[in-house]
């Protein structure tokens, strides 16, 4: 089964993180990333951009509008993505519990079996 692992943080803390924070929780992604490629696992694995460079398209009965930034307001952010491929939830939720903070699983719609 595919999952996409979504790594939701809180872009201020990030931002005014002291340097042994950040490269702490770059250690825990460098681990499961590590073991996500020794067990073949592993599709796709990228962080993000702060939100301040993200562009939000939204269809309207006049056409788009296309405004700067997030659509939502929350606290916390859409800040990486893992696209991984493992036996079941079990096991993604195995490999989300080695990240810190916030990580939503969604399995991946698989078009071949539906």
């Amino acid at each position: 089964m595919k999952f996409a692992l979504l790594i939701y943080g809180n872009e201020r803390e990030w931002a005014e993180a002291s340097d042994s924070d950040r490269e702490a929780e770059y250690a825990a992604h460098y681990r499961l990333t590590d073991g996500l490629k020794s067990n073949s696992a592993l599709l796709i694995a990228e962080e993000l951009q702060p939100t301040i460079a993200a562009t939000t398209v939204r269809m309207a009965k006049g056409g788009p509008i296309i405004t700067d930034g997030p659509f939502a307001e929350t606290t916390e952010h859409l800040g990486g993505i893992y696209i991984i491929e493992v036996r079941d939830l079990d096991e993604a939720i195995a490999y989300a519990r080695e990240l810190p903070g916030t990580t939503e699983i969604r399995p991946i719609v698989d078009r071949a079996r539906s």
